[in-house]
């Protein structure tokens, strides 16, 4: 009997930002999730070596979302030993919540790279994927790519488009490593956690 739909979250989160935000609570009023779920990576299988703690981006995360009572952070991944595959984490979910119908939100770039994650086929037939469509993104390239992995791999995939910010953690890294201001960028409660933690310097 499924009670709730839940939207999961995952990322590096290296740091959590603005963006980020703006793209989960647009989530959240349109598809009505009950809440979404940040699931921050341990060892991310398709990135070389996340210099930052697992546990500073999670509780980065967690001040970020904190003011939400519909957001919640989870665990999940920072925990696990080894390489984090969504694969695994959503099993996982599935196992705690029975009740919950889980969608996946992840970017349109990360979609249209599925059929390169772990297991993609038994992946899509967990749970729904919610791709967010990024600024400069041709939307009937992306709309193609789908209808094609759809064919060959079968799953439910749908294409949202969101008021996007052009905010990226690499930007951010790259300014407080030169010592330039990232204010308004990400919440201040986060700056000043990497600020007093030294951290991308």
């Amino acid at each position: 009997m499924i009670n709730r739909k839940v939207g999961i979250m995952g990322g590096s989160f290296n740091p959590i930002h603005q963006g980020h935000l703006v793209v989960a609570n647009e989530v959240l009023n349109i598809y009505n999730f009950d809440k979404i779920i940040f699931v921050p990576a341990g060892i991310p299988p398709h990135k070389n070596g996340l210099k930052t703690n697992p546990w500073d981006r999670y509780i980065m995360t967690q001040i970020a979302t904190v003011s939400n009572d519909r957001f919640a952070v989870s665990d999940i991944e920072v925990k696990r030993t080894g390489k984090s595959y969504t694969l695994e984490t959503l099993i996982q979910f599935q196992e705690m919540y029975t009740d919950t119908e889980f969608y996946f939100i992840t970017g349109t770039d990360a979609i249209i790279d599925i059929p390169n994650w772990h297991e993609p086929e038994k992946l899509l037939s967990l749970c729904k994927f919610i791709a967010v469509s990024r600024p400069g993104i041709d939307k009937e390239i992306i709309e193609k790519k789908i209808k094609e992995i759809k064919d060959t791999l079968n799953g439910h995939i749908e294409l949202m488009q969101v008021p996007m910010l052009q905010i990226s953690s690499t930007d951010i890294r790259e300014r407080i490593k030169k010592g330039v201001s990232a204010k308004y960028l990400l919440p201040e409660t986060v700056e000043q956690y990497i600020i007093k933690n030294n951290l991308y310097r």
